[in-house]
């Protein structure tokens, strides 16, 4: 190897070593499925109820986990031991609606503040009763839903530093009885990096002296 390249070669290893290996990626913290931290009939803190329009008034602005039995099961799909259902209230079979469209939000939180968004990404699927669409901070990245089977739902992209929000909207048809409403969400892949770190001046100052003992062995040999 000639020196031009040694001194090349040598200036890289010794930079790469400054720099600290690719972060590994993690799940993202925050992000639950409905049901997954709470018992049957206890509400679920993680996901935030919200009445854009309706008569469901929700509980304290919160959800209540289902327990899976009676009405509307098992028309809707069984809960598991991965998510359960979220309504409004206690009572999951209670009718809402009876006149006109109800139209509500369920919205989980999670923090990327110090997190490489570039390297963000989830999956999952969800369940609605009626039909319904899923924003990422305010942009839309899946619709349509049902209450019997899965409906995917992802992103890569669409992240800011710090909190993002997920909102799952859910329109329940007027109907005059037997009219419940509600959402099941379960995560199956979530990543995020720990966002690279600037190098400390004293980590540069480390590189520059190593490159300088590499230019001074170049220096003798040539000598």
């Amino acid at each position: 190897m000639n020196i031009k390249n040694l001194l090349l070669a040598s200036g890289l290893a010794l930079a790469s070593a400054v720099a600290s290996a690719a972060a590994p990626t993690a799940w993202i913290e925050g992000l639950y499925n409905t049901g997954e931290v709470f018992f049957a009939g206890e509400q679920d803190t993680n996901y935030r109820f919200t009445v854009i329009s309706g008569t469901a008034t929700g509980t304290g602005g919160y959800g209540v986990v289902t327990t899976g039995e009676g009405f509307p099961f098992p028309i809707w799909a069984e809960n598991d031991v991965a998510s359960s259902w979220l309504t409004p209230s206690a009572n999951a079979g209670q009718s809402y609606d009876p006149s006109s469209n109800g139209l509500y939000k369920w919205s989980i939180s999670f923090d990327l503040t110090g997190k490489d968004i570039a390297t963000a990404s989830f999956a999952g699927r969800w369940w609605a009763d009626n039909q319904g669409y899923v924003q990422l901070n305010g942009h839309t990245i899946s619709s349509g839903v049902n209450l019997s089977s899965p409906t995917s739902f992802g992103a890569s992209a669409g992240f800011v530093s710090g909190l993002n929000t997920l909102d799952f909207y859910v329109t329940n048809y007027a109907q005059s009885g037997g009219n419940p409403t509600g959402v099941r969400v379960e995560f199956l892949t979530s990543n995020a990096a720990i966002a690279a770190a600037v190098p400390e001046p004293e980590s540069w100052a480390l590189v520059v002296a190593g490159l300088a003992v590499v230019g001074a062995i170049a220096r003798r040999r040539i000598a």
